[in-house]
């Protein structure tokens, strides 16, 4: 144990693989020096937490910061931002900017964009499309690349792979784990005479539970016919869950705060197309089904598919308005008062956003709080009640679809790698994220 240490935080309730006790953490660099009680240890600074839950740095797998090409929605600073604001510290951007991230280049230009300017911690999915296949086992590997991402459905144009053939040649090359939107293409263009105009609520029509049933199904059967691990976004219906719960041996599955939280119809009544998604919020039913599949552990990961646009993009007339909402600075208030509500435990939320993307995609050095790991910190205060706000959000389109929502659990302090970013809704510190390294690819 170092004799001087460079912070103590004293007296908060650690939760981590052990389960929660009140201990401290000293930190040396950017690392996790020392965990207990360490009331005789020297320390540059202290910080007093009596009252306050720390959790192992939560770690959002699923955003959209939309640089380069589309800024004007957000960048890369603003949507870091938005991130240490809600007590994120790292994130994995997704690859549908202008230009598309699908080849080494683009990729090394969202790095060099990122280092040093993002506040947390990054990482890009890279496009895998019918173009870039046999490229695909060096861009799995190359300096913050979380592996590929697959839209199979038409949620970002450019992207679209919606043909068996070339998903079967990219389930055949990949060796990490792959990252898929699955609605089925084919019957989305069949029902596109559903949509009614001026009518948001009628998108979960279109954009129907089947529709995401049968790309699921396939994306599976290839993941089990080449044995290859594939990662399932965003899943949305009660039926992909009853098939995914058959189905775990190659797949892993994520959910999403807002359809957890949102319901329809009643959200399309009170945001209309703010609360447009895809896929889409569904009723009653399938909410209850995600739900259920969190409890029983179908459920590996939570991400906050943040995937911001402006007012003017979504004022327009459904269906020309843009699918998508903000969510990474919202997800820790809204997930907590989830688990204040007694949804789901503490212990769990950590599981989901901090321990299991460390599983999946096999993250060096977060994850857990641990002696030797990054000083990545998500601390809050379990007990204090605060209303959502579209004036607290740092993201450049400035809003949110939980405004006026009150809740109960809020992020009071973001640590990453040792340094204190984010305290009492105060961004403290200069932007200095650097690449998360992996053990099947880049190593930091």
């Amino acid at each position: 144990m170092a004799d001087t240490f460079d912070l103590v935080i004293r007296g908060a309730t650690v939760v981590n693989h052990d389960g929660e006790g009140i201990r401290d953490i000293a930190i040396a660099g950017e690392r996790i020096a020392a965990i207990g009680d360490l009331g005789s240890a020297k320390a540059a600074a202290e910080i007093e937490a009596a009252g306050l839950h720390i959790l192992p740095g939560v770690i959002d797998t699923q955003v959209h910061f939309r640089e380069p090409g589309l800024d004007h929605k957000e960048d890369l600073e603003t949507g870091s931002r938005a991130a240490v604001a809600g007590g994120v510290t790292a994130v994995f951007e997704m690859p549908n900017t202008k230009p598309l991230t699908t080849t080494a280049e683009t990729l090394a230009d969202k790095v060099r964009r990122a280092r040093n300017r993002m506040f947390c911690d990054f990482a890009f999915f890279v496009g895998g499309t019918r173009e870039n296949v046999s490229e695909i086992p060096m861009l799995e590997k190359l300096e913050a690349s979380a592996g590929v991402k697959v839209f199979m459905g038409s949620s970002t144009g450019d992207l679209l792979v919606d043909e068996e053939a070339a998903l079967d040649r990219i389930l055949a090359t990949i060796s990490r784990r792959a990252s898929f939107h699955a609605e089925d293409e084919a019957r989305l263009k069949a029902r596109m005479h559903l949509r009614r105009k001026g009518d948001p609520s009628s998108h979960p029509e279109w954009r129907d539970p089947e529709a995401a049933l049968i790309a699921t199904k396939r994306l599976v059967g290839l993941a089990e016919k080449h044995g290859k691990r594939v990662h399932v976004l965003h899943i949305s219906t009660a039926d992909e869950m009853d098939y995914l719960r058959d189905h775990k041996s190659y797949a892993t599955v994520e959910v999403t705060p807002h359809h957890l939280t949102l319901e329809a119809p009643e959200c399309y009544e009170r945001l209309g197309a703010y609360a447009q998604m895809n896929p889409p919020v569904r009723d009653a039913r399938h909410r209850a089904a995600i739900w259920a599949a969190l409890q029983s552990g179908v459920v590996d990961v939570l991400g906050s598919d943040h995937a911001p646009h402006t007012r003017e993009e979504k004022d327009h007339t459904y269906p020309e308005t843009h699918s998508g909402m903000t969510g990474v600075q919202t997800l820790v208030p809204i997930m907590l008062d989830h688990v204040n509500a007694g949804r789901l435990s503490l212990q769990r939320f950590v599981d989901l956003t901090s321990h299991g993307p460390q599983r999946l995609f096999g993250i060096m050095n977060k994850g857990r709080i641990a002696v030797g790991y990054d000083a990545d910190l998500t601390i809050v205060d379990l007990k204090r009640t605060a209303t959502i706000s579209n004036a607290w959000i740092e993201s450049r389109c400035a809003w949110t679809p939980y405004d006026g929502v009150k809740v109960t659990g809020w992020p009071v302090g973001t640590f990453v790698r040792g340094r204190k970013v984010m305290w009492e809704g105060e961004i403290v510190e200069p932007a200095r994220g650097e690449p998360v390294g992996f053990l099947e690819g880049f190593v930091r």
